[in-house]
């Protein structure tokens, strides 16, 4: 284990190029989110059938499994292996032509067992969803598009350059496809030609990301075979045939519900969870920056068998991902209403809205606590992750056989909410007992203090205040938007000085001081 002092080293460096490349790739994160609910609530919800926005949902989300499953573990594997092949001289040895050709045996593996599935497939969704099954072919190449977006994106990861790819993931195609979904709401274009596409709007995702990769002039296809030795060769290959299998249910669980809502309620119930679901997925978006800068350094002190600094690092990331994550949860559910109210058939997806709640209380634990499972693939322990991964996803696929029957669209979100809980008390547990390291700190508990109080807060405030702005303003909708923007300025604003006073983040403190003495000169 390092010494204290440089261990402080760390913290005081390579905590700050996290955070740093984390604050940029998040601005981009926000930004796409910002067209992504322009798209999504004024153009999606007034233009398209509940039954085509959940097709939207359902066709990306069978993509995306599929292209989990095709990686073949590549990306968590090209974290784990990378410090091996680090080499600025001779372009990592080829490192990056590896994370090209083993993708693309797996999608080939994947893309026939598809196909041998696919009657299965249209057995199940024919009666509830025939819309999806009628795109179903889509699938395949959608998922070639994700898998390489995903390999180019570790690759710029590992060289601790995540603001591009995170630009072209998050702002690049939404806005492409927002520009598809235009063509299809004024009738330019078919609703295939609308499905073909988005296809290519990924198509587009990709190749922009390995243009800036090679602009980099640090990746080669070129292997280095001789470079692999038998006893890192046997390890690769061990670890990642345990991948795959993870992978298989890791992929699996965080879709089951969409899969389970379309096959048993139907696509229009799908549409009004994928609403649901995109708000609930702004809660994690902090993480998919967050996570992408700090794997490899994880990867790099578990590798050097620095637990303290592993501690140190998980800790940090999530308290940071648990304070962001519940800001945007809170200010997104105290408005909630507001939204739906702009909404064209605002009523029938407010049915959501506690869907949205449950959902996100199943982000926020689940994005700030991954990083436990981060330290642990990277272990000597890692084959419990597939443990703990399969635990995951039989109790997830219990809960949803028993609670949607009961309470329809609650109960899928009831059913993540429950499987995380257990997953995670579970995974974090024997993480501290094996390992030493976890994420879970004083500061997590501090901050679930100041946002229940202000949840409370904001309730009292809704039920006593509110009526009265309204009232005020005669307009119920321009009432409602001074309410609305007032309780999230004030509430904004004491959550940003308590914990600038408290001192939770001394990184955040220093983001904030540099701002000010900027904006002084």
């Amino acid at each position: 284990m390092k010494s204290s002092v440089n261990l402080y080293v760390y913290n005081e460096l390579e905590m700050g190029i996290v955070v740093r490349q984390s604050i940029k790739g998040s601005i981009m994160t926000y930004i796409g989110a910002f067209i992504g609910f322009v798209t999504t609530f004024f153009v999606l919800t007034k233009y398209f059938t509940t039954e085509e926005v959940g097709l939207t949902r359902v066709l990306v989300d069978a993509a995306l499994l599929l292209s989990g499953l095709a990686q073949l573990g590549t990306t968590s594997s090209a974290v784990r292996f990378y410090p091996y092949f680090k080499d600025a001289g001779n372009r990592d040895h080829g490192f990056f032509g590896w994370t090209v050709v083993v993708p693309f045996f797996g999608f080939v593996i994947f893309t026939i067992l598809f196909f041998v599935f696919k009657d299965w497939v249209v057995t199940e969704f024919s009666k509830k969803s025939p819309l999806f099954v009628d795109y179903l072919y889509f699938v395949v190449p959608l998922s070639f598009f994700l898998l390489y977006i995903s390999v180019f994106e570790t690759n710029s990861n590992l060289l601790m350059r995540i603001v591009v790819p995170r630009f072209i993931r998050e702002v690049g195609i939404r806005l492409m496809v927002l520009v598809v979904y235009l063509l299809y709401a004024f009738g330019a274009i078919s609703l295939t030609m609308m499905v073909m596409l988005v296809c290519v709007s990924y198509f587009m995702a990709a190749l922009l990301n390995v243009i800036y990769l090679f602009s980099l002039e640090k990746v080669s296809f070129k292997i280095d075979k001789d470079y692999v030795s038998k006893p890192l060769r046997r390890d690769f290959l061990l670890y990642t045939l345990f991948l795959v299998t993870a992978a298989l249910a890791g992929k699996i669980t965080p879709m089951l519900n969409t899969f389970f809502i379309t096959g048993k309620m139907g696509l229009a119930f799908t549409g009004v969870y994928t609403i649901a679901l995109y708000l609930a997925d702004m809660v994690e978006m902090p993480y998919r920056s967050l996570g992408a800068i700090s794997r490899p350094q994880i990867s790099q002190l578990m590798k050097d068998n620095d637990i303290g600094g592993a501690d140190a690092l998980s800790k940090k990331v999530s308290v940071h991902q648990f304070l962001i994550g519940s800001v945007v949860f809170f200010v997104i559910w105290i408005n909630i209403d507001f939204f739906f109210s702009l909404l064209q058939n605002g009523d029938e997806y407010a049915t959501g809205k506690w869907v949205f709640f449950i959902l996100a209380l199943a982000r926020l634990l689940d994005s700030s606590f991954m990083v436990g499972g981060t330290v642990l693939s990277y272990s000597k322990y890692y084959h419990m992750w597939l443990v703990f991964t399969l635990l995951l996803t039989t109790i997830a696929v219990l809960f949803n056989i028993r609670f949607i029957p009961i309470w329809g669209m609650e109960g899928a979100a009831f059913a993540s909410l429950l499987a995380y809980v257990v997953f995670y008390v579970l995974e974090l547990g024997y993480v501290k007992w094996r390992i030493g390291a976890i994420p879970l700190s004083s500061k997590h508990f501090f901050i679930l203090v100041l946002i229940a109080a202000l949840f409370v807060t904001d309730a009292l405030t809704r039920h006593y205040v509110s009526p009265w702005i309204v009232g005020v303003f005669g307009n119920r909708l321009l009432g409602s938007f001074v309410d609305a923007l007032a309780r999230t300025a004030l509430w904004c604003t004491l959550i940003g000085i308590t914990v600038y006073k408290s001192n939770i983040s001394v990184e955040v403190n220093d983001v904030i001081d540099k701002f000010f003495r900027r904006k002084t000169r």
